[in-house]
C-alpha cells in the first residue's frame, strides 16, 4: 500500500463495537471499574476491531525497524555508531534484551535495515529495505529528502501489510538506532511545542555535560528547519531518522488493518507524533506499553492521550517495553471473552 492508501483506509474507531464492550464490562462478575485501565483499553480495542469482543491480539510480532543518524558526528552519544550494525546481527542471532522478552511472551521478531549506515548481515528474520545509509546531520541540512521519508514510511507500511496478511493480530514498535534519541527529541519538540530541554534525555546514559550539549544540538536542529507541525513530511525529513519513518508507517498500517499496535519507548513516541498528524483516527490503533524514562516519551504521549500500561523506569528501546505490555493488552481482551457475566454464573449483583 501507498501512503495515500493507507491514509484513506483508517476509519475512527466503532462507537457501537466500543459501547458494547462498555456494557459488557459492567455486566461481569466483578464490581464495575475494579479493573481500571485495562477496562477502558478492552473497550478501546472492541471499537477499532468494530466488534465486541474483539478478537485475540495474538499473535504478535515485534518489528525493530534500525538507522544511522548524521547528528553522531555532533557528539551526543559515547557510542561509535558501528554498534547500530553489530546490534542488528546481535538481534539476528537471538541474543539480545528484546529477543528474551519475546521468547517469554511467545512474539516474533522481524528486524528491517531501513537506513544502516553499514551493509547489515544476512538472517532468516531480517527485512533489507535500507532506503540510505543514514541520514545527514540535521543540524547542517535536513536528515533526508520528503521522498526518502516517505519511501521509509512506505517500508514500514508494507511490514504491517505483511505481518497483517500473515495472521498477526497485534504489531510491537521497536527501533535500533545509535543516537536516535537526537532526532526523537527534535521531532517530539516539534510536534508537540515542549521546549527541546523538557524532551531531551540521556539516552544511553550520557553524562551533564553531553546532555546539555545534546539540548543544544536538538534546539539547534530546530532553530535551522523551523520545522511545522502542519507538515508533517517535511517536518519528519527534516529533523527525523529513517527509523522514525519506518515506525511512524507501521503504526498507519497497523491502523489501516484495524489492528492494535503497542508503542514502545520514545523513540515510537516520536514516530506515533508522526503518524497521528497524518491521520488523527491512527491513534484509536495505538496502544502505550510502557513510560519510557526518557522525558520526550511522556510528553509525546500526553499530546497523544495515552495512558501508559507500565512503569518500570525503563529506556532501552529494541521495542522491549512493547514486548513486556503485550500479554497485559491480551488479558484485557480475554477478560470480554472469558469471564462470565452475573446473569450467566448465577452471581447476585450488588
Amino acid at each position: 500500500m501507498t501512503l495515500e492508501s493507507t491514509l484513506a483506509a483508517i476509519r475512527p474507531a466503532d462507537a457501537g463495537a466500543a459501547a458494547a464492550a462498555r456494557d459488557l464490562q459492567t455486566r461481569l462478575t466483578k464490581p464495575a471499574g475494579s479493573l481500571g485501565d485495562l477496562e477502558e483499553l478492552s473497550i478501546r480495542l472492541a471499537g477499532l476491531a468494530g466488534v465486541c469482543p474483539p478478537p485475540m491480539p495474538e499473535p504478535a510480532t515485534v518489528a525493530v525497524f534500525a538507522g544511522d543518524h548524521g547528528v553522531h558526528a555532533q557528539g551526543v552519544t559515547p557510542w561509535p555508531q558501528e554498534v547500530t550494525g553489530q546490534m542488528v546481527a546481535n538481534f539476528l542471532a537471538g541474543g539480545a534484551v528484546v529477543n528474551a522478552f519475546a521468547r517469554q511472551a511467545g512474539a516474533g521478531v522481524l528486524v528491517v535495515d531501513v537506513g544502516v549506515a553499514a551493509p547489515t548481515v544476512e538472517g532468516a528474520n531480517l527485512l533489507a529495505a535500507n532506503v540510505r545509509r543514514g541520514t545527514a546531520d540535521m543540524t547542517e541540512e535536513a536528515a533526508m529528502t520528503v521522498a526518502e521519508a516517505r519511501a521509509a514510511i512506505e517500508v514500514g507500511i508494507g511490514v504491517a501489510e505483511a505481518q497483517a496478511a500473515a495472521g498477526v493480530r497485534c504489531l510491537l514498535t521497536g527501533d535500533m538506532g545509535i543516537a536516535n534519541t537526537t532526532p526523537a527529541a527534535a521531532l517530539i519538540a516539534a510536534f508537540t511545542g515542549a521546549d527541546p530541554a523538557e524532551v531531551t534525555g540521556r539516552g544511553t546514559g550520557v553524562d551533564d555535560d553531553t546532555l546539555a550539549h545534546k539540548v543544544s544540538v536538538v534546539a539547534a536542529a530546530l532553530r535551522r528547519h523551523a520545522p511545522d507541525p502542519a507538515q508533517p513530511l517535511a517536518t519528519l525529513a527534516a529533523v527525523g531518522g529513517l527509523e522514525h519513518a519506518a515506525l511512524a508507517g507501521f503504526i498507519l498500517g497497523a491502523a489501516a488493518h484495524r489492528l492494535p499496535v503497542v508503542v514502545d519507548g520514545v523513540i515510537a513516541a516520536s514516530a506515533a507524533l508522526v503518524a497521528a498528524a497524518l491521520a488523527p483516527d491512527a491513534v484509536d490503533a495505538m496502544v502505550a506499553g510502557h513510560r519510557s524514562a526518557e522525558p520526550g516519551a511522556t510528553v509525546a504521549l500526553a499530546h497523544l492521550g495515552l495512558t501508559p500500561l507500565i512503569d518500570l523506569g525503563m529506556r532501552l528501546g529494541e521495542g522491549s517495553g512493547a514486548v513486556l505490555a503485550q500479554p497485559i493488552v491480551a488479558a484485557a481482551v480475554r477478560v470480554l471473552h472469558d469471564v462470565a457475566t452475573f446473569d450467566a454464573a448465577g452471581v447476585s449483583e450488588k
